[in-house]
């Protein structure tokens, strides 16, 4: 009776650990979000097994069914599309109903987009953020990125091609002398990285690319902020504002300029 939590590969099949094919041929069960996808890697390297899909509309029910069975003591395994269930995808409410009901659970590392594509950037920290999918909404993805301003560490962030455009866009209203990276079909035939500022970025982006988009935003310099220094920005924006430049860009002109949060800003010249 245990639960085994299988990282799978995040593009190339080649990547699928001998643990993990080996806990798929011995399991009673394999949950998995589409079991389209997880029969071509199973039948890439030979492996039977009973599959059932566990995806966001079910994992209450599939839950529910799963923990059934291994009370019977009988052998789950749980699977994403790719990579490690549970991170950004189906899986954690399942693996924790497991842990409060005491049934073992164990882990079978594999492929990570997000450690992947941090490394591959060259923007590699001593600790680094990751964000998940960017939101939807402009308001939350211009508050994200405001927030991100004060993060001096890396970010990894994971966003669909149709939306990274207008996501780069505000990312690089924000910040754009910041490094980033665009990694795109990590592991797989055509991989591509590119490197830049966010703002080359959000040019070079300006329509959406095809495939699966990891972005990494490399590390920002720690900017101190004393009174003095916030008064002479508050100072400049009153003074652009008083010239007929919208307070808006004023702000985001000044930001650039002198370090000062763009929300110290706002607030300190309303």
């Amino acid at each position: 009776m245990a639960l085994a939590v299988c990282a799978t590969p995040i593009g190339n099949l080649g990547d699928v650990t001998l643990r993990v094919l080996d806990e798929l041929r011995e399991a009673d069960l394999v949950l998995c979000e589409d079991t389209r996808r997880t029969r071509i890697l199973l039948d890439r390297h030979g492996v039977a097994a009973r599959l059932a899909s566990y995806h966001r509309h079910n994992e209450a029910a599939q839950a529910e069914e799963a923990m059934l069975r291994l009370r019977r003591g009988e052998r789950v395994a749980l699977v994403s599309d790719a990579g490690l269930p549970g991170v950004n995808d189906p899986g954690a409410r399942l693996i924790a109903a497991a842990v409060e009901g005491g049934v073992p659970v164990t882990v079978l590392p594999g492929p990570s987009a997000v450690e992947t594509a941090l490394v591959l950037s060259g923007l590699v920290g001593e600790r680094y953020q990751f964000v998940g999918y960017l939101p939807r909404r402009a308001s939350e993805r211009l508050a994200l990125a405001q927030e991100l301003v004060r993060w001096p560490h890396p970010v990894v962030a994971f966003e669909s091609p149709r939306r990274l455009p207008a996501s780069l866009a505000v990312l690089a209203e924000a910040m754009p002398e910041r490094l980033g990276a665009i990694c795109r079909e990590l592991t797989k035939r055509f991989e591509e990285v590119v490197r830049g500022t966010l703002a080359e970025l959000a040019g070079r982006f300006s329509e959406p690319p095809r495939g699966e988009i990891t972005i990494v935003l490399g590390s920002a310099p720690a900017v101190v902020e004393t009174v003095e220094g916030a008064e002479t920005a508050l100072a400049a924006v009153a003074e652009l504002v008083a010239a007929g430049v919208a307070r808006r860009q004023a702000v985001a002109v000044v930001a650039r300029l002198t370090g000062t949060s763009k929300n110290t800003l706002y607030s300190g010249s309303l």
